[in-house]
């Protein structure tokens, strides 16, 4: 069995804006005995977006708090909101060898848990690793999804995102017991010391922080690495075969995957229209999340 570290569930009593019940799963197939935290509300019953469900994904160091501003905005109008904890993060376990974590890790424990909770009619709402995860789950389940809403992330292919990328994956290198809180406030000013604390709140040491630790270094930058094929699947899929609706936004401020990754993401998603842009948004583009949510909403219905 893999060992792993499970958070104490008091790291998250002062956690401020995330009324959600928690839900866990801890048998997913080849993940038995890793518990997997997930938020999962129910719609407004005769809203527009009743029989809908908005599958959110966070990426890296963040957790399924990412998403408590927009999670209510798709309830409101009827849509049933899912948001993961990945493996090593938020409220899910962590396991404490750097080496579990894998690209084909944390893919097969995505598929799995869609698959668990047989989700259907699924608008994808995705920004760093949960984009480059979750659009390239896409095409193996594509009857399963309906819409996507995507936010600072990419698809990569074996080649490095640019200078931006390495000098983030150096710093983080470098930081083996990552100030998580730290790094929020740096990169979203206007983040609350309690906001930011709440992104702190799953790591209390530096052995909780392995994924943290791997994420950076998992993204396919070289052609042997895994995910490669998995990202060339995607953007095939996503260029000629995507017939759903698409809604981008782009947190312009975001230093790694900004505006000209975004833009180029955008002409890789066929029928993706202009994009959304957040001036004051950095990479954590859902802590203006609120008024994305509507804005994507109302792209759908227009």
């Amino acid at each position: 069995m893999t060992e792993a570290l499970r958070t104490p569930d008091e790291a998250f009593a002062e956690v401020p804006d995330y009324p959600f019940a928690p839900h866990y799963v801890d048998d997913l197939p080849g993940y038995e005995g890793l518990r997997v935290h997930y938020i999962d509300e129910p719609g407004a019953e005769d809203g527009p977006e009743a029989g809908k469900t908005f599958l959110c994904l966070h990426g890296q160091p963040s957790w399924s708090f990412l998403y408590r501003k927009m999670i209510p905005v798709f309830t409101a109008a009827g849509g049933r909101a899912v948001a993961p904890d990945l493996l090593g993060f938020g409220k899910s376990d962590k396991p404490v060898d750097d080496e579990t974590y894998t690209y084909n890790f944390h893919r097969g424990m995505l598929i799995a848990f869609i698959e668990k909770l047989d989700l259907t009619s699924i608008t994808l709402v995705c920004q760093d690793w949960g984009g480059i995860l979750g659009l390239g789950i896409v095409p193996d389940m594509a009857d399963r999804f309906e819409r996507l809403i995507v936010m600072n992330t990419a698809i990569p292919i074996g080649e490095s995102p640019g200078p931006g990328f390495e000098a983030w994956k150096a710093f983080n290198r470098s930081q083996p017991n990552m100030d998580v809180a730290g790094l929020f406030k740096r990169g979203t000013p206007d983040l609350t010391d309690a906001e930011a604390a709440a992104y702190g709140a799953p790591f209390p040491d530096q052995r909780y922080k392995a994924g943290v630790r791997r994420f950076p270094e998992l993204v396919p930058v070289s052609p042997e690495m895994q995910g490669v094929e998995e990202g060339k699947r995607a953007r095939e899929f996503w260029a000629n075969e995507w017939s759903g609706k698409s809604f981008m936004a782009i947190g312009m401020q975001d230093p790694v995957l900004g505006p000209p990754a975004m833009r180029g993401l955008q002409k890789q998603i066929r029928g993706c229209p202009d994009p959304m842009e957040v001036p004051d948004g950095g990479h954590f583009v859902q802590e203006k999340g609120e008024g994305i949510a509507r804005a994507a909403l109302e792209s759908f219905a227009a």
